[in-house]
């Protein structure tokens, strides 16, 4: 029987999915990923994803938020289209938001004071959020312990971090997503080793497409772009690094992402 996986990450409004998104979406069912949660990163690309998401209401539901990289743009205006977009039904969580002092294309202080508003927003409009952190760890869980209590809910997108930073996130009562980082033996052992502490009702798993192509693929796509049709290549990593099967992590995955997301695909 074929397995049902719940991508929640993917960019499917990103340029390199124009051509074909069709596509990809078929190939990511046919593979066995039955819904994905597309990500917004900035107004335009969350504009997108609540568009595309209402287009396929059976296999996708959005997110709506302002990356760090993006946070010095967030002005009012960007707030009210924001808290707009997050009345749609489509769109589940706020995010992505949070922030990345390893680029920094935004300024330090604008990206904290992007994610805090981004964090009140969130409660106001009693959706969890979807949460990137790079380099930031000490400032991210800093904010987040102020705002926690307000929030019905929290995920840590993309987690690349070891024990340390996982136990820290579950102090706040977070969810913890997991990548194809999982897949990279020189950059990812952090994570490989946090991986079997996740508690089962915690773990979520998403491919970040078109970024973060596990190293492991075989065969590896030329184009380097990665696709929620490989979901299933990470959910076979995570289930051998917890010593679970296969079956178990998607169905906890699936499990989690439903109920976190407040999900219904269509199979259910």
């Amino acid at each position: 029987m074929k397995i049902s996986l719940i991508d929640i990450g993917s960019n499917l409004t990103h340029d390199s999915f124009a051509r074909d998104r069709d596509a990809v979406m078929a190939r990511a069912i046919e593979a066995g990923v039955r819904y994905q949660v597309v990500t917004g990163a900035d107004m335009g690309s969350s504009s997108q994803a609540a568009a595309l998401a209402a287009a396929h209401p059976d296999l996708m539901s959005s997110t709506a938020g302002i990356h760090p990289h993006h946070a010095q743009s967030f002005d009012a205006s960007g707030r009210a289209e924001l808290s707009d977009l997050l009345r749609l039904p489509q769109v589940v969580a706020v995010g992505e938001c949070g922030l990345d002092y390893y680029r920094n294309f935004s300024p330090p202080d604008a990206q904290r004071a992007a994610f805090a508003a981004q964090l009140e927003i969130a409660a106001s409009a009693r959706k969890p959020v979807f949460l990137h952190q790079r380099e930031a760890h000490g400032d991210f869980v800093a904010i987040l312990k102020d705002f926690r209590g307000g929030l019905t809910g929290g995920v840590e997108h993309c987690l690349t971090g070891g024990r340390s930073e996982l136990e820290d996130y579950l102090a706040l009562d977070l969810h913890i997503g997991v990548t194809g980082w999982v897949s990279d033996e020189r950059r990812g052992q952090q994570l490989r080793d946090a991986v079997p502490h996740i508690p089962a009702d915690r773990l979520m798993l998403e491919t970040d497409a078109p970024y973060l192509l596990p190293r492991d693929l075989v065969p590896h796509p030329k184009s380097r772009r990665n696709e929620p049709c490989f979901l299933p290549h990470i959910a076979r990593a995570v289930a051998q690094l917890r010593g679970e099967t296969l079956d178990d992590v998607a169905a906890s995955t699936t499990r989690n992402a439903t109920l976190f997301f407040g999900l219904r695909p269509a199979h259910d």
